[in-house]
């Protein structure tokens, strides 16, 4: 158990470990990265048998969702991190005269806190630890104590491979995570809840500290399916989603809302992909992830009970392996309390609307907190592009889910209370950097533009010339 002096030990000396300049050089940088991917490919099969444990991941998923995406993610910043890390040259203006010259150089924080979610305890440590590290940042992770074999495994994995004053780990509950928050971080990365996330930001400003949150979104994540969609590609798509992970995703569905038109035929669509998937008893089925704890399970079950003689498929679980089954309540009505906060459950209500009054549906999300991320399914190009350009959220896809995440050189996160900031590849090292502006002056031929007098003829003249330049 780690006591606040430890904790304050630590800081201590990664900031003294920053201050002498280690962390600086690119080419140094780069070392670690390549060493981070190489032990991350090397300890795979412990990985997985953690995510195993926590969350009853298959070998397959847990590389899909956890330790493949590390692997791309670190191997975009090797490539691109002497490019972005290049201090960005400018020309002064002619205002500055005779320094001709600027530059911007790209500096780290300094010491970093990571405090890491249970739902992807892998990715979500070690991605942001990598981004941290190609920004030239030491970092202190505070991991989940509910995905407790992945953070006993993440702790010994960073203490074989880096020493502590660069990247080390601190286990615990949220006692400990507030001892952290106490002290003075330079950045602070957290993902997880929005009421969790205010707390932190909260505790950041006391030091005035950035922060990046990663947040779900406390309204959830629409998927909206017009009469025109493609009903059997939405279903088999939304059916993957929903089984990944057991719906514990930040950017997992959290409601549908489909067009009456074409519910009965949806509905008979998804429930035949979620069978085709995972069978017609996901809950005995070993490949179906659980979920993360008994609380969890209970909680589920509970808000399923409320909506049995809705439930249309689905709504059964075993309790003994924390898995219940994906879960179809319909109809649900739009102003329902299920429909207005974050699920992270198998449970997926599904709201009917009439296609005419697609836009009134839109209006009425747009009203709520901004989701993470938003999904459609449609034809009408136009209408999709409309909507995607207008409303709020973080990310998403047009007759497709999720794998906007996938894709290489572009933001992820959400805004308001889906979240701040933005991180992957690039992204995430201007997430970790701090831009810094330097001019060169000169000590030759510097005019008098801006020395007093600002009175008679000289004034005269300056104003004559301030207005020639500044145009």
């Amino acid at each position: 158990m780690f006591t606040e002096n430890d904790i304050q030990n630590i800081v201590t000396e990664q900031r003294k470990f920053f201050r002498t300049g280690a962390t600086l050089p690119v080419k140094w940088r780069i070392q670690q990265l390549k060493k981070l991917k190489k032990a991350v490919l090397e300890h795979a099969n412990d990985f997985e048998t953690a995510l195993a444990e926590d969350l009853g991941r298959s070998q397959v998923e847990a590389y899909l969702c956890d330790i493949g995406p590390i692997v791309v993610e670190v191997n975009e910043m090797i490539r691109g991190l002497r490019r972005w890390a290049r201090p960005e040259r400018h020309f002064s203006g002619f205002m500055c005269f005779p320094s001709m010259v600027t530059k911007v150089y790209k500096m780290p924080y300094g010491v970093s806190l990571v405090i890491s979610p249970f739902n992807f305890p892998i990715l979500l440590t070690l991605g942001v630890v990598a981004a941290a590290m190609a920004g030239g940042n030491t970092v202190v992770v505070k991991s989940s104590s509910k995905s407790a074999a992945s953070t006993r495994m993440l702790k010994a994995f960073i203490a074989e491979v880096f020493p502590p004053e660069y990247v080390t780990l601190i286990d615990g509950g949220h006692d400990i995570a507030d001892l952290c928050l106490a002290q003075r971080f330079d950045k602070i990365f957290y993902t997880g809840s929005p009421s969790v996330g205010k707390h932190v930001l909260a505790e950041a400003a006391k030091n005035l500290t950035p922060v990046a949150l990663e947040l779900g979104g406390e309204t959830g994540n629409w998927c909206v399916v017009r009469k025109d969609a493609d009903l059997k590609d939405a279903a088999r798509k939304i059916a993957f989603f929903k089984l990944c992970n057991a719906g514990q995703i930040c950017i997992n569905i959290n409601q549908i809302a489909v067009a009456e038109e074409v519910a009965a035929p949806f509905l008979e669509e998804l429930k035949k992909a979620f069978v085709a998937q995972i069978g017609a008893h996901a809950e005995t089925n070993p490949e179906y992830p659980k979920l993360i704890t008994e609380g969890a399970y209970d909680k589920c079950a509970r808000l399923a009970d409320e909506y049995r003689s809705r439930i249309v498929f689905g709504g059964v679980g075993n309790k003994e392996t924390r898995r219940y089954a994906p879960t179809m309540i319909y109809p649900v009505d739009i102003h329902e309390h299920i429909v207005q906060h974050e699920l992270f459950c198998p449970l997926l209500p599904i709201v009917p609307f009439k296609d005419a009054e697609v836009d009134a549906l839109m209006e009425t999300i747009a009203d709520r907190e901004h989701p993470l991320a938003m999904y459609l399914f449609t034809k009408d190009m136009k209408w999709a592009n409309r909507v995607m350009r207008t409303q709020q959220y973080g990310g998403g896809c047009i007759n497709e889910v999720c794998i906007h995440m996938m894709v290489k050189g572009v933001p992820f996160n959400g805004t308001g209370h889906s979240g701040m900031g933005a991180y992957h590849g690039v992204w995430g090292f201007r997430e970790f950097t701090h831009p810094q502006t330097v001019l060169k002056g000169k000590t030759r031929c510097n005019l008098p533009l801006r020395e007093h007098p600002y009175g008679g003829k000289a004034g005269e003249k300056k104003m004559k010339l301030l207005k020639l330049f500044e145009r």
